[in-house]
This record gives C-alpha cells, sequence and structure tokens, in this order.
C-alpha cells in the first residue's frame, strides 16, 4: 500500500523534527519547509495532508492556506492547522480559511497522530463512498452546479474551491432539498462513525458554504430548533 505523503510547514525546526520523526515512524512519508514561501516551492500537488502553522515569519499559514484552496490543483488537500493561537475567535477563523482540523500548541505526538489519521480516513471514506453512489454527473439550482464526476462546484460559472466536508455537505443538502436535516443527521450522512463531531463544526462548515455560494446563501435555511435544509426561495 503506498504510503501517505504529509507536508509539515512550521519556522520551529524542532517542531519539524519531532513531527517529522513519529510521523515517519507512524509510517507517513514526510517533507517539512520553515516557511509558507520555501513551502510553495515544492509540488504540493503530492501530498495528501499538510500540518500547516499560522504564526510564521513573512507569509502566514492563513494566506498559505487561502492561496491553496484558490488553486484547482491543491484546493482538495486537506490542511491541519497547528498553532499557539487558541481563542474561538483564532478557531473561526482557521476553519473559515479551509482548515480540516485545528490542533493547539503545546501539542502531544499522539493527538497530532490521531487527528492526522481522522482526516485521512474521512477524506478516504468519503472518496469511496461517493463513487459507490450511483449519481448523476451534476445537480445544480439555478446557477449552483455541482459536477460530481470532477467534485467540483460552481456559482453562476464561477468554480469555487471546497473542501470534501463543505462539498460533502453542499452535495446532500442540494440533492434532497426541502428536506430539513438536524445537526446530528448531517453528523451522520457526512463525517465518518469514527470521528468526534461537534454540533459547532457542523455550524462553522455551514458558515462557510454559505459564504462561498454567494447569492444562493440565503437558499440555505436554518430552522431554528431543527437544523439546516436548502430551499427555493
Amino acid at each position: 500500500m503506498e504510503k501517505h505523503r504529509i507536508l509539515v510547514i512550521d519556522d520551529e525546526q524542532d517542531i519539524c523534527e519531532i513531527l517529522s520523526v513519529n510521523l515517519q515512524m507512524a509510517g507517513y512519508e514526510v517533507e517539512t519547509a520553515n516557511s509558507a514561501e520555501e513551502a510553495l516551492r515544492l509540488d504540493i500537488g503530492k501530498f495528501q495532508l499538510i500540518l500547516l502553522d499560522i504564526m510564521m515569519p513573512g507569509m502566514s499559514g492563513y494566506r498559505m492556506a487561502q492561496l491553496l484552496k484558490e488553486n484547482k490543483q491543491t484546493a482538495s488537500i486537506p490542511i491541519v492547522f497547528i498553532t499557539a493561537k487558541d481563542t474561538e475567535d483564532d478557531l473561526l477563523k482557521g476553519f473559515s480559511m479551509g482548515a480540516d482540523d485545528y490542533i493547539q500548541k503545546p501539542f502531544s505526538v499522539r493527538e497530532v497522530l490521531a487527528r492526522i489519521k481522522a482526516v485521512i480516513n474521512r477524506t478516504l471514506a468519503k472518496a469511496t463512498s461517493n463513487e459507490k453512489q450511483p449519481t448523476s454527473s451534476s445537480i445544480s439550482y439555478e446557477g449552483l452546479k455541482i459536477d460530481t464526476d470532477r467534485k467540483t462546484v460552481s456559482v453562476d460559472g464561477e468554480a469555487v474551491a471546497f473542501t470534501p466536508t463543505e462539498y460533502h455537505l453542499l452535495l446532500l443538502l442540494l440533492s434532497e432539498r426541502g428536506q430539513v436535516f438536524s445537526r446530528q443527521q448531517l453528523i451522520d450522512r457526512v463525517w465518518p462513525s469514527n470521528v468526534v463531531v461537534t454540533f459547532r463544526t457542523v455550524d462553522v462548515n455551514i458558515t462557510r458554504i454559505r459564504k462561498k455560494i454567494g447569492r444562493y446563501s440565503n437558499n440555505i435555511v436554518t430552522r431554528q430548533g431543527f437544523g439546516y435544509c436548502f430551499e427555493e426561495v
């Protein structure tokens, strides 16, 4: 079985070395970079996951994540922020930038390994599940279109980068428009059963989707006390 490749980006060399050694011992192939600028000179498309520090000299981790999500070739690569920034606003900003998880420093290596395994398993599970489902090649509502073959989303003809989680949430809501899903139902349908997901995580992903679909954001309706649905308005 091919090893998963992970890119560790942190300006602290000691952290890069600790993570690199432990990730390799866990069976991953690892490359490191001490700045976003150094990382962007690599062939990032070959990695299956990126561990990204936020506070670095030069380009921040937030800015790098934004660039990766705007590039079709790297938009689907899971990003796990690993940082000393630990306020709720920092957490929400991280998820709004497309992060698949957010680990606070100081961290335990066991926690990092567990989080990475969960993100990779979730990404693989979604891809496998989607391949098994006999769906139409596209699902659309007016100018909002999901190409289920290419796993892409476009808004009024413009391609928009979505994380795997955002993609599958929007696909579910758009496919079963009018159906109200509770947060727990969304968790059960979108996330693998071996991953612990909070209701706040669902809310953050919905907020990110609304922002990305522009004028169609009002079609994702919140039913207080019940959950979310996509309505034709």
